[in-house]
């Protein structure tokens, strides 16, 4: 009997239980399971996802194994970039009503990132995805989470939101920062 080597198990922390399904969905064609932890992370007022990973990485020390964080934005150029690194605070707050009001006359162009940080005791890698595309007209769709019902990718009709979440991984900024940390650890399994 020839025996097969245990998946690999990575514990993704977070507080939010829809990117935890996304996460899983997206690692388990690499043989990777995942444990999610929810947790509250830091999410310090910073010029970049990346300094907000680094953050995040840093509070999930006491974690074992193999640790994945996110940290994702919504930027619009025609803001400034905005919202941003502020993305979650900002939507909990104001939902996404003074997004369309920013926008009446504004060019609607908008790109997703994502900073994906791989913890595996002191040894620390990130991985970045983005997708781009424009805000709708009004929020349309009930799958995902977050800013899917109004962000439309380039190429689409319609918004994330109105999609199976299947659709959706194929061509998300979290999708494609996870599927990186996946590509990684299959060809990196010493690491």
């Amino acid at each position: 009997m020839v025996s097969r080597p245990r998946p690999r198990t990575i514990t993704f922390v977070s507080r939010n239980p829809g990117k935890a399904r996304e996460v899983a969905s997206v690692l388990a064609p690499f043989g990777l399971r995942v444990r999610w932890k929810r947790r509250e992370l830091p999410e310090p007022q910073a010029p970049s996802l990346a300094t907000v990973v680094a953050a995040k990485l840093e509070a999930v020390r006491d974690v074992p194994g193999y640790v994945l964080v996110e940290d994702s934005g919504l930027f619009v150029p025609s803001l400034r970039g905005f919202p941003g690194v502020y993305s979650a605070h900002f939507l909990e707050v104001w939902g996404f009503g003074p997004i369309f009001e920013l926008l009446r006359t504004r060019s609607r162009r908008a790109y997703f990132q994502t900073v994906a940080g791989l913890r595996h005791g002191r040894r620390v890698r990130t991985f970045t995805g983005e997708v781009h595309g424009s805000i709708a007209l009004r929020a349309r769709g009930r799958e995902g989470f977050g800013y899917d019902p109004i962000f439309v990718p380039r190429g689409w009709r319609h918004t994330f939101a109105e999609v199976p979440p299947e659709e959706k991984d194929a061509v998300s900024h979290r999708a494609r920062a996870i599927r990186q940390v996946g590509e990684f650890l299959a060809t990196e399994p010493r690491w």
